[in-house]
């Protein structure tokens, strides 16, 4: 599969979560991995949001680099994803990704409600409101590392633009 094949798929696999596990580690090389929600994926970039802003911020702001996680359920293939973060908390951009992530909320916290009343389940955790204080995390896809069921690695690095 080529670069570009697997980028693709990726891409495509991630458009189907909600939340994803990040990694990231501190000044002393402390590992912290916390769940992200998982705004979208276009372009060589992965968008996450975090309301909580606590470690993973904190460890980001001193160190930039991070590992995703991620498994296909249904053929057991895993994604490790390795990036540099820019953490954005202001302007256009920031905007328009935060409008976005309130229109995803909002869909998902209809669906968990439709289940749980589907399912008969009772939820104390509706969310019918959405925090106030969020960052973005805009994280450049530099590596991709495809784990089969089997053991097996592929390992894919992207190639960086030319600025011109």
């Amino acid at each position: 599969m080529s670069q570009i094949m697997l980028a693709k798929a990726v891409e495509e696999f991630l458009t189907q979560r909600e939340f994803i596990n990040v990694a990231t580690s501190d000044v002393l090389g402390k590992p912290n991995v916390a769940p992200k929600f998982l705004l979208k994926a276009d372009s060589g970039h992965i968008y996450l949001v975090d309301y909580v802003i606590g470690r993973t911020y904190k460890n980001l702001t001193h160190n930039p680099r991070v590992s995703i996680s991620t498994i296909n359920k249904n053929n057991l293939t895993g994604y490790q994803i390795n990036g540099e973060v820019k953490i954005l908390r202001r302007g256009n951009l920031y905007d328009r990704l935060i409008k976005e992530y309130r229109r995803r909320q909002i869909r998902f916290s209809a669906f968990r409600i439709i289940q749980g009343v589907r399912e008969e389940k009772r939820h104390r955790h509706f969310e019918a409101s959405l925090p106030e204080k969020v960052v973005v995390f805009m994280v450049k896809v530099e590596e991709i590392v495809e784990i089969s069921p089997t053991g097996g690695l592929k390992r894919k690095k992207l190639k960086k633009k030319a600025r011109g």
